[in-house]
């Protein structure tokens, strides 16, 4: 009797795990009102890149240094009504961008959780805090040297990080410790956010439980 040969296996194609959770911590957010319409594409494990269009450039140029900062890539287009004036724009551009980083980190399983930073700009000193915590909170010290910079009113940018905690559901602790020049007390707060973002953000090697004691986030 002649005997017959096992067929051989087949190659089961994986997807290697680390790959997998690469591609879940993305995330894409359209949001439409009657004042604005904002789309965000978000990927926390970018490589800085950013592409903003906001129709607000200094706050195209401050996203620029989160991106770049966090490593993170971010895609942003937003049409409001800027005739009006930048309140709408900036705050919902921080509700969707808030709303994505919510969606990309997923039960936050394996992340730091907790993240800060100082960035100095020149004579301009800020620090952030970041707690991806769940319970939306922002606390924002410091003043502004003057009451607009880059087109923008200075108090707008409290409404955008508001806005970004609200909807990340994080807790963000933003002072301004210094400085005479506002566009570097702005740009260094941004830029100390987008590290203190990327530590909060960074995976925990060889540990994928949500970080807190309560098993959920």
């Amino acid at each position: 009797m002649k005997k017959t040969r096992p067929a051989p296996k087949r190659a089961v194609s994986r997807q290697p795990a680390a790959a997998a959770a690469a591609a879940a911590r993305r995330a894409e957010v359209s949001r439409e009102t009657a004042e604005t319409r904002v789309r965000v594409s978000l990927n926390l494990d970018g490589n800085g890149e950013c592409d903003s269009q906001s129709g607000i450039p200094f706050l195209d140029h401050m996203l620029a240094q989160v991106a770049r900062h966090g490593r993170l890539d971010l895609s942003l287009a937003a049409q409001g009504d800027l005739e009006v004036d930048a309140h709408h724009t900036m705050e919902d551009c921080g509700i969707a961008l808030g709303q994505a980083l919510s969606r990309a980190l997923g039960n936050k399983g394996g992340v730091a959780r907790f993240g800060h930073a100082y960035a100095p700009l020149d004579e301009a000193l800020a620090r952030a805090v970041v707690d991806l915590s769940g319970r939306p909170s922002l606390t924002f010290a410091g003043q502004v040297g003057r009451p607009e910079v880059g087109g923008v009113d200075s108090d707008l940018f409290r409404e955008f990080f508001q806005a970004l905690a609200n909807h990340a559901q994080a807790t963000l602790h933003l002072d301004i410790l210094r400085g005479v020049n506002a566009h570097h007390q702005i740009e260094a707060l941004f830029k100390a956010f987008g590290l203190a973002l990327l530590q909060a953000t960074r995976r925990r090697e060889g540990d994928s439980r949500p970080p807190s004691t309560k098993g959920a986030l």
